[in-house]
């Protein structure tokens, strides 16, 4: 099998094909050419025109050298600079009409989703990833993605808009000294790195790992140190000092020639060596480490040697410990989400056919049950309509921003008030995911009214139809469940109106084991 990635990034479009060797994956052939959609996008919001058209005359010569390889596979994504642009919908459509490559949009829980896999496959005889607390950073010219993962399990993603070009950006904005310039590049970085140091989770970082294959393989020329191996190895917090004098000490031209490297990478060079010692802030240790590979070899290997993350960190897995994160992380009842979550999924299979469910539908429902309370962080009045905010503004691994949305609304309605057309989250959803958003949130409401004193007292439950119209709901508990009942009466409704059938509870004493 032969299969092919080309990545449309912000400043640039690559090509990688390849096939599978012996041991690892072989690469047949690989492409760049600067496209510069990023410096349409960062300034004016939009990809131009003329952008667009290169874009497709570059598409067109990759697909016949695709079509060469016999290539049975190709994949097509885009990152930063196509998701943030306001006509990112007219630029797919053109794409997809001239070349007929469609072209998958990441978000960074997608990158991080790829870049995680990997690196688990690619370090497994290196280093133990999943026994350390890491932070993993993939450097972009559009953003540096960050990763925060405990023992295998993401805690955090998010997205830092200080990739390479966006500093050189900014950097040509700058009308002072090359010494004054270089501060204020810093200062910069520097605000954004410690505005991701406050929302780092609590936990001790072992150690960094930097995803860059663009300038890693430069640092033998730079910053010379001869233990280093090829593709992965620590990089010093004195070299990256190193690196940052001798690369803002000399003109581009000047570093182009001596150290034999193309004008555009010459160009963003100092950014990347300002990023890289700012990195440093984020950990005690005074190394990093330096994986030299990319998103598209990434994804590439994926494609070919079929590897996924292991069962125990699956999808389902990994979104369960971002949402616990983020219930600590917002002071949120860990117990009571949990508990809430644990009746939901109870709940879910013995309802699902009834209402029309699917089981994949079952992951929102989870999510919505562990975030459902978040919102009390900012205040307890409404603390419903807080919660979806903090939802819709969180990044969720692998989930679209219209999963988000829905999961923020199962959360919000989790409570008295119904869903109406004019709530701004729920109106922007589909007819059909309005409707989801209904039932699944009529299941939240049960489930949570069942621990409305926070105790966990209700250990198991059934919901039975014993005849046409009438829900039994029988619930095992050696505690009072007076609030729970009263509660139970407020929420029930929903429910009832979907199904069709009034719901009545009964209490039954838990069977000793």
């Amino acid at each position: 099998m032969r299969a092919a990635v080309i990545d449309i990034g912000s400043n640039s479009a690559k090509l990688v094909i390849g096939q599978k060797g012996e041991t690892d994956i072989k690469i047949l052939e690989s492409l760049k050419n600067v496209v510069g959609i990023g410096k349409s996008t960062f300034y004016k919001g939009r990809i131009s025109q003329d952008i667009i058209n290169h874009i497709v005359n570059v598409l067109e010569k990759y697909k016949k050298l695709i079509a060469e390889y016999g290539v049975t596979e190709t994949r097509v994504i885009a990152t930063t600079a196509v998701r943030e642009a306001e006509n990112r919908d007219v630029f797919l459509d053109t794409i997809k009409r001239k070349t007929g490559l469609e072209i998958e949009v990441l978000n960074v829980g997608d990158v991080v989703y790829f870049i995680d896999a990997f690196l688990s496959y690619k370090l497994k005889e290196k280093y133990p990833i999943n026994e350390k607390n890491l932070l993993i950073a993939e450097l972009g010219a559009g953003s540096l993605d960050i990763s925060v993962m405990e023992k295998g399990y993401t805690l955090f993603n998010f997205e830092i808009p200080i990739g390479t070009l966006r500093v050189e950006q900014f950097k040509s904005r700058i009308d002072a000294s090359q010494k004054a310039t270089y501060e204020a590049l810093g200062e910069h970085i520097d605000n954004e790195i410690l505005n991701l140091k406050t929302m780092i989770p609590d936990i001790k970082i072992d150690d960094i790992v930097l995803i860059d294959d663009s300038y890693s393989p430069l640092l033998a020329r730079v910053v010379p140190n001869k233990r280093r191996e090829a593709n992965f190895f620590p990089f010093h917090f004195y070299e990256s000092r190193q690196l940052l004098e001798r690369v803002t000490q000399k003109s581009f031209d000047d570093l182009a020639e001596q150290y034999g490297i193309t004008t555009d990478i010459a160009s963003a060079i100092d950014s990347y060596a300002l990023i890289v010692n700012k990195l440093f802030r984020l950990i005690k240790k005074r190394s990093l480490y330096i994986l030299a590979t990319s998103l598209p070899e990434a994804i590439l290997a994926n494609m070919i040697l079929r590897f996924d993350l292991a069962e125990k960190y699956n999808k389902t897995n990994q979104l369960i410990s971002v949402a616990k994160f983020l219930c600590r992380r917002y002071g949120a009842d860990v117990k009571h989400a949990k508990h809430v979550a644990f009746l939901a999924e109870s709940l879910f299979p013995q309802v699902k056919d009834v209402l029309g469910l699917d089981d994949k539908e079952r992951l929102y429902l989870l999510l919505a049950a562990y975030l459902h309370t978040i919102g009390m962080f900012i205040n307890n009045r409404d603390h419903h309509k807080h919660t979806e905010y903090i939802i819709n503004a969180s990044s969720l691994f692998r989930l679209t921003p219209q999963e988000i949305k829905c999961i923020a609304c199962i959360a919000r309605y989790h409570r008295r008030t119904y869903p109406q057309k004019a709530h701004f989250s729920y109106s922007g959803l589909s007819l059909d995911k309005q409707l989801l958003v209904q039932k699944l949130s009529s299941i939240l409401r049960l489930a949570s009214s069942l621990d409305a004193s926070h105790k966990q007292k209700v250990k198991k439950l059934e919901i039975l139809s014993p005849k046409q119209g009438e829900w039994t709901l029988t619930v095992y508990s050696s505690g009072d469940l007076t609030l729970e009942k009263v509660m139970l009466e407020d929420c029930k409704q929903l429910f009832e109106e979907i199904s069709g059938s009034r719901i009545s509870l009964r209490i039954a004493t838990p069977i000793q084991s």
